[in-house]
Protein backbone atom coordinates (compact mmCIF):
# COMPACT_ATOMS: atom_id res chain seq x y z
CA UNK A 1 0.00 0.00 0.00
CA UNK A 2 1.68 2.99 -1.29
CA UNK A 3 1.99 5.99 1.68
CA UNK A 4 -0.71 7.93 0.20
CA UNK A 5 -2.95 5.07 0.52
CA UNK A 6 -2.76 4.89 4.16
CA UNK A 7 -4.91 2.46 5.99
CA UNK A 8 -7.98 4.71 6.64
CA UNK A 9 -8.81 5.31 10.47
CA UNK A 10 -11.83 6.06 12.79
CA UNK A 11 -11.47 9.66 12.24
CA UNK A 12 -11.65 8.86 8.26
CA UNK A 13 -14.53 6.83 8.62
CA UNK A 14 -16.34 9.44 10.24
CA UNK A 15 -15.47 11.60 7.85
CA UNK A 16 -17.26 9.49 5.15
CA UNK A 17 -20.04 9.69 6.84
CA UNK A 18 -20.24 13.40 6.77
CA UNK A 19 -19.48 13.49 3.21
CA UNK A 20 -21.94 11.15 2.36
CA UNK A 21 -24.54 12.94 4.12
CA UNK A 22 -23.85 16.24 2.97
CA UNK A 23 -23.97 15.20 -0.43
CA UNK A 24 -27.58 13.68 0.17
CA UNK A 25 -28.76 16.94 2.04
CA UNK A 26 -27.76 18.81 -1.02
CA UNK A 27 -30.63 16.74 -2.63
CA UNK A 28 -33.22 18.00 0.20
CA UNK A 29 -35.49 15.73 1.98
CA UNK A 30 -37.87 13.08 1.23
CA UNK A 31 -35.48 10.95 -1.24
CA UNK A 32 -35.11 6.97 -0.83
CA UNK A 33 -32.42 4.76 0.57
CA UNK A 34 -29.13 6.00 -1.03
CA UNK A 35 -25.83 3.08 -1.20
CA UNK A 36 -22.45 3.96 -1.69
CA UNK A 37 -19.18 1.95 -1.97
CA UNK A 38 -16.39 3.28 -0.18
CA UNK A 39 -13.65 3.11 -2.61
CA UNK A 40 -9.78 3.73 -2.48
CA UNK A 41 -9.21 7.21 -4.56
CA UNK A 42 -5.98 5.89 -6.09
CA UNK A 43 -7.71 2.98 -7.54
CA UNK A 44 -10.65 4.90 -8.89
CA UNK A 45 -8.09 7.06 -10.20
CA UNK A 46 -6.32 4.40 -12.05
CA UNK A 47 -9.39 3.28 -13.44
CA UNK A 48 -10.91 6.49 -14.78
CA UNK A 49 -8.19 8.96 -14.87
CA UNK A 50 -10.61 11.85 -16.15
CA UNK A 51 -11.51 12.17 -12.77
CA UNK A 52 -8.38 13.51 -11.74
CA UNK A 53 -10.02 16.84 -11.35
CA UNK A 54 -13.11 16.14 -9.43
CA UNK A 55 -11.12 13.63 -6.85
CA UNK A 56 -8.62 14.91 -3.54
CA UNK A 57 -6.25 11.89 -4.41
CA UNK A 58 -5.48 12.79 -0.55
CA UNK A 59 -8.62 11.08 0.52
CA UNK A 60 -7.73 7.82 1.00
CA UNK A 61 -11.26 6.71 -0.25
CA UNK A 62 -13.92 7.91 -2.61
CA UNK A 63 -17.84 7.54 -1.90
CA UNK A 64 -19.44 6.53 -5.05
CA UNK A 65 -23.18 6.28 -5.47
CA UNK A 66 -24.70 2.96 -6.46
CA UNK A 67 -28.04 2.33 -8.27
CA UNK A 68 -31.28 2.65 -6.59
CA UNK A 69 -31.87 0.23 -4.24
CA UNK A 70 -35.20 -2.37 -5.04
CA UNK A 71 -38.45 -0.94 -3.21
CA UNK A 72 -39.34 -2.66 -0.41
CA UNK A 73 -37.47 -4.03 3.17
CA UNK A 74 -34.18 -2.40 3.80
CA UNK A 75 -32.78 -5.13 5.09
CA UNK A 76 -33.85 -8.07 2.51
CA UNK A 77 -31.87 -5.67 -0.28
CA UNK A 78 -28.86 -5.20 1.99
CA UNK A 79 -28.45 -8.94 2.50
CA UNK A 80 -28.13 -9.73 -1.56
CA UNK A 81 -25.38 -7.28 -2.40
CA UNK A 82 -21.73 -8.26 -2.20
CA UNK A 83 -19.06 -5.94 -2.89
CA UNK A 84 -16.32 -6.55 -5.20
CA UNK A 85 -12.56 -6.59 -3.35
CA UNK A 86 -11.63 -3.16 -4.68
CA UNK A 87 -14.64 -1.93 -2.32
CA UNK A 88 -13.22 -1.11 1.19
CA UNK A 89 -16.40 0.11 2.58
CA UNK A 90 -19.61 1.04 2.43
CA UNK A 91 -22.24 3.65 3.32
CA UNK A 92 -26.46 4.38 3.54
CA UNK A 93 -28.29 6.98 3.79
CA UNK A 94 -31.96 6.28 4.42
CA UNK A 95 -34.25 9.24 6.08
CA UNK A 96 -36.24 7.83 9.48
CA UNK A 97 -38.72 8.74 12.20
CA UNK A 98 -37.07 9.60 15.58
CA UNK A 99 -39.45 9.29 18.72
CA UNK A 100 -38.23 10.29 22.49
CA UNK A 101 -37.50 7.61 24.86
CA UNK A 102 -40.76 8.14 26.40
CA UNK A 103 -42.59 7.78 23.49
CA UNK A 104 -42.02 4.11 23.73
CA UNK A 105 -44.92 3.09 25.86
CA UNK A 106 -47.38 5.01 23.92
CA UNK A 107 -46.46 2.76 20.31
CA UNK A 108 -48.92 -0.36 19.47
CA UNK A 109 -47.47 -3.51 20.59
CA UNK A 110 -47.11 -5.07 17.35
CA UNK A 111 -45.13 -8.78 15.99
CA UNK A 112 -42.29 -8.38 13.85
CA UNK A 113 -44.43 -9.37 10.91
CA UNK A 114 -46.73 -6.08 11.15
CA UNK A 115 -43.81 -3.77 11.46
CA UNK A 116 -45.57 -1.33 8.99
CA UNK A 117 -48.09 -0.47 11.34
CA UNK A 118 -45.77 0.41 13.78
CA UNK A 119 -43.78 2.99 11.07
CA UNK A 120 -47.63 4.16 10.53
CA UNK A 121 -47.95 5.11 13.94
CA UNK A 122 -44.15 6.64 13.98
CA UNK A 123 -44.67 8.74 11.10
CA UNK A 124 -48.32 10.23 12.86
CA UNK A 125 -47.23 10.39 15.93
CA UNK A 126 -47.42 14.58 17.22
CA UNK A 127 -43.68 14.23 18.85
CA UNK A 128 -41.92 12.34 16.28
CA UNK A 129 -38.78 14.13 14.54
CA UNK A 130 -38.28 12.95 10.36
CA UNK A 131 -34.48 12.08 10.52
CA UNK A 132 -31.58 11.22 8.37
CA UNK A 133 -29.45 8.83 8.75
CA UNK A 134 -25.80 7.83 7.23
CA UNK A 135 -24.40 4.50 8.25
CA UNK A 136 -20.44 3.68 7.27
CA UNK A 137 -18.52 0.52 7.61
CA UNK A 138 -14.91 -0.72 6.79
CA UNK A 139 -14.06 -3.95 5.86
CA UNK A 140 -11.60 -3.57 8.92
CA UNK A 141 -14.56 -3.29 11.00
CA UNK A 142 -14.67 0.31 11.61
CA UNK A 143 -17.80 2.27 11.63
CA UNK A 144 -19.69 5.62 11.72
CA UNK A 145 -23.02 7.30 11.79
CA UNK A 146 -24.19 10.77 11.45
CA UNK A 147 -27.96 11.65 11.81
CA UNK A 148 -29.45 15.02 10.57
CA UNK A 149 -32.35 16.13 12.36
CA UNK A 150 -35.13 17.48 10.61
CA UNK A 151 -36.17 21.28 10.76
CA UNK A 152 -35.14 21.52 14.98
CA UNK A 153 -36.60 24.18 15.92
CA UNK A 154 -33.68 26.38 19.17
CA UNK A 155 -35.94 25.44 21.83
CA UNK A 156 -35.50 21.47 20.85
CA UNK A 157 -39.34 20.83 19.10
CA UNK A 158 -39.46 20.19 15.99
CA UNK A 159 -41.20 22.52 14.09
CA UNK A 160 -44.88 21.75 13.06
CA UNK A 161 -45.77 23.35 9.61
CA UNK A 162 -49.13 25.04 10.10
CA UNK A 163 -49.29 25.39 13.54
CA UNK A 164 -49.40 29.08 14.94
CA UNK A 165 -46.47 30.76 14.76
CA UNK A 166 -44.93 28.36 12.27
CA UNK A 167 -44.16 30.90 9.60
CA UNK A 168 -42.28 32.99 12.46
CA UNK A 169 -40.28 30.28 13.85
CA UNK A 170 -39.56 28.78 10.27
CA UNK A 171 -36.71 31.09 10.22
CA UNK A 172 -34.99 30.27 13.64
CA UNK A 173 -35.40 26.43 12.77
CA UNK A 174 -31.78 24.57 11.95
CA UNK A 175 -31.19 21.44 11.25
CA UNK A 176 -29.06 19.26 13.90
CA UNK A 177 -26.59 17.12 13.38
CA UNK A 178 -25.42 13.78 15.66
CA UNK A 179 -22.48 12.12 15.36
CA UNK A 180 -21.88 8.72 17.29
CA UNK A 181 -21.42 4.91 15.68
CA UNK A 182 -23.76 3.69 19.00
CA UNK A 183 -26.38 5.39 16.51
CA UNK A 184 -27.77 2.43 14.31
CA UNK A 185 -25.95 -0.94 15.82
CA UNK A 186 -28.13 -3.02 13.80
CA UNK A 187 -27.65 -0.86 10.45
CA UNK A 188 -23.93 -0.96 10.69
CA UNK A 189 -23.64 -4.73 11.16
CA UNK A 190 -26.04 -5.07 8.21
CA UNK A 191 -23.92 -3.27 6.01
CA UNK A 192 -20.86 -4.61 7.70
CA UNK A 193 -22.24 -8.36 6.19
CA UNK A 194 -22.40 -6.91 2.99
CA UNK A 195 -18.59 -6.90 2.93
CA UNK A 196 -18.07 -10.59 4.43
CA UNK A 197 -16.15 -12.58 1.54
Amino acid sequence: MAPSEQQPTITAIAGLAREVEEFVAAGGWDQPPQLFALVPTGALLDEQPELAGQLDPANPLTPVAQEALPEGDLAEALGRIAWPDVVTGCAIAQEIIVLPPDVEAELPDVSEGDAERLRRAAADHPRRTEARLVAAVLRGGEAACVMRLRGVAPSGEAAEPGTPGAAEAAEDVVDEIIESPDLAPNLLEALKATLLP
